[in-house]
Order: structure tokens, then sequence, then C-alpha cells
């Protein structure tokens, strides 16, 4: 079982981590293509991630994961944002939450190898946005070329 105590920590704490996020994002060099999006739509995704992060890491499938961020990665595309900025900015949601954790203490082996778990399901759920936000990316430049 997942650390849900750590879940629920950034859940209940998904406005003040989307918001710093999105500083993060605005005002980092490798992103400034972000500059572009309206920032109201930068904080809705990152927060609608940290809001819903036990569906996201324990219901939602491949599946619903590649529809999402297909769609993330097109529209990026549409806005004129670059793919290194894409998946930095991607990078840095993962980051956010690690540091984020980083501050919350281990209590046990018990949590230790929950916090392991929730990690590692962090990290599969990250690699699998960045790979269809890049996908997604790649065919709507694709078809604007066409």
């Amino acid at each position: 079982m997942i650390a849900l105590r750590l879940v629920h920590l950034i859940e209940s704490h998904s406005e003040k981590l989307s918001a710093d996020l999105v500083r993060k994002i605005l005002h980092n060099e490798r992103t400034r293509d972000f500059l572009r999006i309206p920032s109201g739509e930068l904080h809705e995704r990152s927060h609608e991630i940290y809001r819903n992060l036990s569906d996201w890491l324990v219901n939602k499938t491949e599946h619903d994961i590649e529809k999402v961020y297909r769609n993330v990665g097109a529209r990026r595309a549409e806005q004129g944002v670059s793919l290194p900025a894409l998946t930095w900015a991607l990078m840095l949601t993962k980051e956010h939450l690690w540091d984020f954790l980083e501050q919350e203490e281990v209590r046990s082996s018990v949590d230790l190898f929950g916090e392991l778990q929730l990690l590692r399901l962090l990290d599969q759920f990250f690699d699998r946005a960045i790979y269809h936000a890049t996908e997604g990316y790649q065919h709507a430049r694709v078809a604007a070329a066409v």
C-alpha cells in the first residue's frame, strides 16, 4: 500500500504546491516558453495533478495518462512551447513534489517502505506523462507541417 498519509498531505497542499510550481516554471530559464501560456492554465493543470494524486497513482491506467498527456503535448506545441521546455516543465513538476516530500519525516521502516512505493509510482506516472506529452507534441508538429 502506498504511503496514503503522504498522498493526502500532497492533496491537501495542492493549491500552494501548484502556485509555487507555476512560479518555478515561469522563472526558470529552461521553461521561458511557458510565459506564452496564461498562468491560470498552468495553475489549473498542475493543481489537477496534485489535487487528484491518489486517483492518478492508483486508479488511472496507462491509457488515461496517454489520453491526457498527448493532449497536453499537442496543446503546448500549438502554443509555441519547445519540446525541451515541455519536458523540463514536467520534470520540474516531479522535482517539486520530491522537494515537498523530503520535508516530511520518516517515522518507521513501514513508513519508509510506503514512501518508496509512492516514489516509484510517482516516477512511473511522470515518466509516462513525459512520454505521452512528447508523442502528442510530435504528432501536433507533424500535423501542423502538413
